[in-house]
Order: C-alpha cells, then sequence, then structure tokens
C-alpha cells in the first residue's frame, strides 16, 4: 500500500464501515454484500452516491486490511471522513451488515465493539442501535 491513503467521501466512509464489518471474519458473505448494496440504493443519505465507488472503497479496505497497522489506518481515514452526527449512522449499518446472514459471528462482535469505540459510539445508544438491528434480521 502507497504510503498516501486516498481520501473518504463520508458516503465513502460509511461503506468502508461496512466492508470491514464483512470483511472481518475473512469470509464476505452474499447476504452481507446485499445488504450493503441495499442501503446504498435506498437511504437518503446515499441519495447522490455513485455506486460504483463501492468497488474502490472495498479494494481500499481490502488493501488496508493487509497491512500490519491497516485496521488503524481505516479508521483514521474514517473519522477524517465522517462528521460526528454520522457516527451513529456508521455504527447502525456496521449492524446491519453483520446481522445480514442472521449469525453474528465472535470477530464480527470484536469488530463491532471497534467501530463503536473508534466512533465514541454512547453505550447506551449502541445498545438501542444493536437492539434494532437484531429485530430486523430475525429469521421464524
Amino acid at each position: 500500500m502507497s504510503d498516501t491513503l486516498p481520501s473518504l467521501s463520508p458516503q465513502d466512509a460509511l461503506v468502508a464501515v461496512m466492508v470491514a464489518v464483512s470483511v472481518s471474519d475473512e469470509t464476505i458473505r452474499t447476504a452481507e454484500l446485499l445488504a450493503i448494496e441495499r442501503m446504498v440504493n435506498h437511504m437518503p443519505i446515499f441519495a447522490a452516491y455513485d455506486i460504483d465507488r463501492i468497488r474502490a472503497v472495498a479494494q481500499t479496505v481490502y488493501a488496508l486490511f493487509e497491512e500490519e497497522e491497516g485496521l488503524d489506518a481505516l479508521f483514521g481515514l474514517v473519522r477524517d471522513a465522517l462528521p460526528e452526527k454520522l457516527h451513529e449512522t456508521a455504527y447502525a449499518l456496521a449492524c446491519d451488515v453483520a446481522a445480514a446472514d442472521g449469525r453474528l459471528h465472535e470477530v464480527e462482535l470484536r469488530m463491532l465493539e471497534e467501530v463503536r469505540h473508534e466512533l465514541n459510539v454512547d453505550r447506551l445508544h449502541a445498545a438501542a442501535i444493536e437492539w434494532g438491528a437484531r429485530v430486523r434480521h430475525l429469521n421464524l
């Protein structure tokens, strides 16, 4: 990876967080990819977003995950790009991606904890966000 990391738009940062949660367990599940695509296609925050940017943002995340300090670099990019008012939004999107396949793996839970910590999401707000993701993704 080059010494100069790309800068991200706020929407890119949201996508990067979703991709990071998806790849955290080293398995990118179809349900997770579809969840990311669905959210980008339907959420107002992404109304003017070029969906073709998802691939470039994902490649940046993949490359950073290969680096020793890549996760720290990723969170640095995300914090630089994301206004504080969107930190809870990023956490909510991350929770939805993690819950999309109906199972939360230990490594995904650790990644969510890292997102919560890095974006300084209040614990009570995080619990409400997590509950919302859980009930949205329940199976019969």
